[in-house]
């Protein structure tokens, strides 16, 4: 009997799984695996708040396996090692995975595919975690895209996303089960309880992501472009930690969403909106694939000799404890760290004050996400920091600058969202709730930075590396 050995990555799910089907396609049995390997992510293995996430989704896959007749067998160790001795102990002929796109893990996978095709394994990877493949879409000139919208629109006219797959019912279990490590023993949650308020927001695992999804198009779709701006609303998907581990394909949201406003023509805005959004993912991949420095460096070269400022310690860990004296900047860390999430607006004026109002380098910031966010995803990451210090592709202009006291009155007006991070303001409303420091017997931290003098500098900061070139 052939066994087929399925290794699951980001793609944490049975529904629509293309290594999955191509395995119960090629082979009599599949034997479905787990490989914990942090060290071929080097400064890029998941941070505190994604493991977390991990091991939740992974005990969930196990559990529907299980429902299917089969189990999932974790491993930990050296990847290719591991995949060699369970190709030994199972004598499978056939090994399928879904591709990802990181630099090195891309690079880690192109040496393990030819590897094993040398000891007459059937190696094959499949597209499953985005909606088209990096390499198939450039501009006129056959380069990459550097610029959001031409993307979109090359997008739109050439891209068909195919219907989703749905499950299989069962899956065939090999006669004989390798060895496999306890969930536990991969040590994912965090040995403090810090971590504990997440299951109270988050249910991770396929079942999770579906009921998610389902959620999203009932209650909030019809509100979504006029409301995802809005941090105390609940008018956004909360999807993107199941995106990231692939507890959803984007083919599922793509055609549920498309699906859902068919015949409901009052939804086909907010359905086009909350598309482009998908398509922002897309974007970031095909940025990060085309330009594997951008996690660790600008995009363009100018920025590299960007005058930071020195010895930023104090306000940067002022920033990561939301302890800035700017409400809505405060809000949204306090935020993170109870839940492993912040709204996307309120990310960009968290961003826009630690590299602009503080001047602290973008790369300490996209750290702090990527240890704290149960939806770190290198590609959106990178791109989002790299958007708010303007050295990115589509960036916003370095002169573009987020008043954090004009944002929060825009877009927090009724002090909902600060009310609920920050209790030690619940007294205060109107005017005074967006700028504290006018309060002395208000206990909360005083202004760490002149939110006024601070863009000047920004700018006079700018000014000094314009005169190198655009």
């Amino acid at each position: 009997m052939s066994t087929a050995i399925v290794w699951f990555r980001r793609d944490l799910r049975l529904t629509d799984n293309s290594a999955l089907r191509a395995a119960l396609a090629s082979a009599d049995s599949v034997l479905p695996v787990y490989i914990h390997d942090p060290a071929a992510d080097r400064e890029w293995a998941p941070g505190a708040a994604s493991r977390w996430w991990l091991h939740h989704s992974l005990s969930a896959l196990d559990a529907a396996l299980r429902a299917s007749g089969s189990r999932l067998v974790i491993r930990s160790g050296d990847t290719a090692d591991e995949l060699r001795a369970l190709i030994a102990a199972t004598g499978a002929t056939q090994l399928h995975w879904n591709r990802l796109y990181e630099p090195r893990i891309m690079q880690r996978d192109a040496s393990l595919k030819a590897t094993l095709h040398e000891t007459g394994i059937g190696v094959e990877s499949h597209a499953g975690c985005l909606l088209h493949e990096p390499v198939q879409l450039q501009t006129g000139n056959g380069q990459p895209f550097r610029v959001f919208t031409p993307f979109w629109k090359v997008f739109l006219r050439d891209v068909v996303p195919a219907a989703p797959v749905v499950a299989p019912r069962k899956l065939p279990a090999p006669q004989n089960w390798p060895g496999s490590v306890s969930l536990q023993s991969l040590r994912l949650l965090p040995a403090q309880d810090w971590a504990d308020g997440f299951s109270g927001w988050w249910t991770p695992g396929e079942a999770g992501a579906l009921q998610q999804l389902r959620s999203f198009l009932k209650r909030a779709i019809g509100r979504y472009q006029s409301g995802r701006d809005y941090p105390s609303r609940t008018d956004v998907s909360y999807l993107s930690p199941h995106l990231h581990f692939g507890e959803l394909s984007p083919r599922q949201i793509w055609h549920a969403v498309r699906g859902f406003a068919v015949g409901r023509a009052v939804f086909e805005a907010d359905a086009q909106a909350y598309l482009r959004e998908l398509g922002w993912r897309e974007f970031a991949h095909h940025v990060l694939f085309n330009f594997p420095h951008t996690p660790n460096e600008p995009m363009y070269e100018k920025f590299r000799d960007f005058p930071w400022r020195k010895n930023y310690s104090e306000l940067l860990r002022a920033w990561q404890q939301g302890c800035t004296g700017y409400p809505i900047v405060d809000a949204g860390m306090r935020e993170l760290w109870a839940t492993g999430w912040m709204h996307n607006r309120v990310r960009m004026i968290v961003a826009s004050f630690l590299v602009k109002n503080l001047r602290i380098p973008w790369q300490e910031g996209a750290r702090w996400f990527w240890g704290t966010l149960v939806d770190a995803d290198l590609a959106n990451n990178t791109m989002g920091w790299q958007w708010s210090a303007g050295c990115g592709a589509d960036a916003a202009p370095y002169f573009r600058i987020f008043n954090p006291v004009l944002q929060s009155k825009k877009f927090d007006p009724d002090g909902e969202y600060l009310h609920r991070w920050l209790p030690e303001l619940a007294n205060l409303d109107g005017e005074a709730l967006h700028a504290p420091w006018t309060h002395s017997t208000i206990d909360f931290p005083k202004p760490i930075v002149d939110y006024k003098a601070s863009p000047e500098q920004a700018l006079a900061a700018y000014a000094r590396i314009k005169v190198n070139g655009d």
